[in-house]
């Protein structure tokens, strides 16, 4: 009986972690893709946006 108990920890972790594995592969792609892609698209370009501006800036000051 006590290889039971020792077997049943991994077997328990192997099963939740087929469990996750799987959700995230269906969670990719599907009708959530094009707003997600959207969602970073957006982020990058205000990130952008924050960095353009004080570059130019700089260039104007030192002029």
């Amino acid at each position: 009986m006590d290889y039971v108990s020792a077997l049943l920890p991994p077997a328990v972790m192997a099963v939740f972690f087929i469990g996750v594995i799987r959700v995230i592969v269906k969670t990719q792609g599907g009708t959530q893709k094009a707003k997600e892609d959207a969602a970073v698209d957006a982020a990058f370009a205000r990130a952008r946006g924050v960095q353009q501006p004080s570059s130019t800036a700089r260039a104007t000051a030192d002029d």
